[in-house]
């Protein structure tokens, strides 16, 4: 099973995020939820990487471990809505796949 933690702030926008495990969907290589779960991680990751305004650092020690964190540097308007849009992004996908696979993804929403 994979785990997933994404913490958000209190008005919405993403502070970081966690994921451990491996679906055990399928063998390596043909697990269409592993897929999915990596590809909204790392899309999320590549869009915070690109922010001004932002410290962000990630990482990925090994398969099946990823972690980011967001840390606000300078907050304006359009700022705070690409945080908040980069949630709701990672969080309607991760739970749409939670919600099809429910003993494969763990979903765990946390407000810091």
């Amino acid at each position: 099973m994979i785990s997933v933690q994404i913490e958000r702030s209190k008005t919405g926008m993403i502070a970081g995020c966690e994921a451990h495990g491996h679906a055990g969907y399928a063998k390596s290589g043909f697990d269409i939820v592993c897929s999915a779960v990596s590809i909204l991680i790392k899309t999320t990751v590549q869009i915070l990487a690109k922010l001004d305004g932002v410290e962000f650092t990630s990482s990925a020690e090994k398969r099946g471990d990823v972690s980011f964190e967001v840390k606000i540097l300078e907050l304006d308007s359009l700022l705070e809505t690409k945080l908040k849009t980069a949630e709701e992004f990672l969080e309607t996908g991760l739970g749409a796949i939670q919600k099809e696979y429910p003993k494969h993804l763990e979903l765990v929403i946390k407000t810091v």
